[in-house]
């Protein structure tokens, strides 16, 4: 923890606490130095109410800060643990372009503190980052978002390594999402919101709110999200909002009456890696196309609503969380589900949007859709919100083994994710472990910075030698979740399949064409290879392949390595560190 240098809080000599963007009327939106001035006043302004804290440094150099509220003075981990006090945690700027968080967050914590809201804040700790993307927030410029209303300038979507922050809550590759994530894990919140506004069609409902767990995770936080849900738009349904508890993005691109799918997010996302902790991941998305007043209004209602009401259901929340923890740790051997995936059963929805037009375009050569803003039009469209469990993994018995050549990063990735594990002093022999050989479809080019993989296999008894240094990561563990999508091949999230491990992948040793040949013919001569190769030559696609067909015989030389494609990493059923 890093408390704001005297350079930062001497800012605050004047803390009037009106900003950029109140005095434009909610048209502008301020820089990142009024961010790092309001975050030094408030604590001035609210003595013991508000502390600033600079939790990471950006890779240019900016400091990262968050505002810790409560009106109690509860502003520590320590001492939200000692009161049972539930955390409401508030992200903005996380796409820096999408801004509305920022200034939202700003007012609302004025008016709680100023005793505006209630006393919600006497009875939950608010943590706000402004900003999450701080590099990304001073790209700033005029036409960074061509398909948003407001405000006049804004920050660039990515950081200042071209890397997504809400893209990168598994790999953790960025500076940003390493800081956020210590900050998360330190305060431990009920309910993390992350503040986003939409991309894609025309339509009247100004703000979308996503909840995990909703349908998936345990079945006594999916029914407190269900009641949160109806709580919530009760609220903004009130003050005049149309909110909606899905993505707003169409099945296919264009077509407004192709409908919607409730879309199940993994963990690279934010707030499906808080669900994936057993807590409260939301996504709060207001409409492009609404003006910039109007979309820091959704958000404030929505953030108030959110602040009420963890004050009023924090702590059933809390303990709902924590018996999930509990549970989690005694899974071992059972089986999870990972992943799922909407079914092809839809039901009609009512959806507020205007009316349209598809044209055929001269300039593109396809379709092109028109919206008619001043006529509002209610588009009957299917929805998809059934979902189907798509990866089930099996929990191994005790852990997962990580070697010595990879120990050092993965133990400090782990650190990041708040995941329990034990490094061996002492090496074990003949450990019976199971091992994978992976057969990868890798992405034709990178994402992310990566160069991404699927990976399927089948895990595999050996008998191995463990050596000292070797992390041993129990599953037995809150963390479980985290575990799974961290260390299982075939999960989308894992190390692997980030391409951590693309060098095992490699060949580094090989025969040379014209002496597989030669072995090729000595091996032909027993019977059972020969049926064999001659089976696969059935099909057309091996037939017509040299090197499909040369490798048959190159992986049969003594020479091949017996690595080649294993993952290094082992699951055991039973380890005792």
């Amino acid at each position: 923890m890093l408390l704001l240098p005297l350079t930062l809080t001497a800012l605050a000599a004047a803390p009037a606490l009106t900003s950029v963007a109140e005095a434009s009327q909610l048209t502008e939106t301020g820089r990142y130095d009024e961010v790092l001035t309001w975050c030094a006043a408030f604590p001035k302004r609210y003595p013991g109410k508000v502390r600033c804290e600079q939790f990471g440094t950006t890779p240019l150099g900016r400091p990262m800060v968050a505002l810790v509220a409560s009106a109690d003075g509860v502003l520590t981990p320590d001492a939200t643990v000692k009161k049972a006090r539930p955390v409401l945690f508030l992200q903005g700027g996380i796409h820096a372009g999408e801004i509305d968080g920022k200034d939202a967050g700003f007012l609302l914590l004025r008016d709680a503190l100023d005793g505006k809201l209630g006393d919600a804040l006497g009875k939950v700790t608010l943590v706000f980052v402004p900003v999450l993307n701080v590099d990304g927030h001073e790209r700033f410029g005029p036409n960074h978002r061509p398909n948003q209303r407001g405000p006049k300038a804004m920050g660039w979507r990515v950081t200042s390594q071209n890397l997504n922050l809400n893209r990168d809550y598994m790999k953790a590759d960025a500076p940003e999402t390493q800081a956020v994530l210590r900050l998360m894990h330190r305060f431990d919140p009920i309910v993390l919101a992350d503040l986003h506004v939409t991309d894609g069609a025309k339509f009247q409902h100004d703000v979308s709110v996503t909840f995990e767990p909703y349908q998936t995770g345990p079945e006594a936080l999916r029914a407190l999200a269900r009641t949160l849900k109806v709580e919530l738009f009760v609220d903004l349904e009130a003050k005049g909002h149309l909110p909606v508890n899905f993505y707003p993005a169409f099945v296919k691109d264009d077509e407004p009456l192709s409908g919607f799918a409730y879309g199940w997010p993994p963990p690279r996302f934010s707030h499906a890696y808080w669900a994936a902790r057993n807590r409260f991941g939301m996504l709060v998305e207001t409409h492009s196309w609404k003006d910039y007043a109007t979309r820091v209004r959704a958000t404030y209602d929505t953030c108030a609503a959110l602040l009420r009401l963890t004050a009023q259901f924090g702590p059933s929340w809390r303990a709902a969380a924590l018996a999930a923890d509990a549970a989690d740790a005694r899974r071992a051997g059972q089986k999870v589900t990972l992943l799922y995936a909407p079914t092809a059963k839809t039901r009609r929805l009512d959806f507020q949007g205007y009316e349209f037009t598809t044209e055929d375009s001269g300039v593109s050569g396809q379709s092109w859709v028109r919206y008619d803003e001043t006529k509002p039009q209610v588009w009957s469209v299917p929805y998809q919100d059934e979902l189907s469990p798509s990866l089930d993994v099996s929990v191994p018995g005790a852990g997962y083994l990580v070697p010595p050549p990879h120990a050092g990063w993965v133990a400090e990735r782990l650190r990041v994710h708040g995941v329990s594990f034990t490094t061996l002093k002492a090496a074990r022999i003949g450990v019976a472990a199971q091992q994978c050989r992976v057969t990868p479809d890798f992405r034709p080019g990178p994402y992310e910075g990566r160069l991404t993989l699927r990976a399927s296999g089948v895990w595999q008894t050996v008998g191995v030698d463990v050596p000292a240094g070797t992390l041993f990561v129990p599953v037995a563990q809150p963390r479980l979740s985290l575990v799974l999508f961290l260390f299982e091949p075939s999960s989308p999230e894992s190390f692997l399949s980030w391409g951590f491990f693309n060098a095992h992948l490699e060949q580094k040793e090989y025969l040379e064409d014209y002496l597989t040949e030669a072995y090729a013919r000595e091996l032909l001569e027993d019977a059972g290879v020969r049926r064999e190769f001659e089976a696969l030559l059935a099909d057309a696609g091996f037939a017509k392949s040299p090197e499909a067909r040369l490798r048959f015989f190159s992986e049969r030389h003594p020479s091949f390595d017996a690595a080649y494609q294993r993952y290094p990493v082992l699951r055991v059923d039973a380890f005792e560190p």
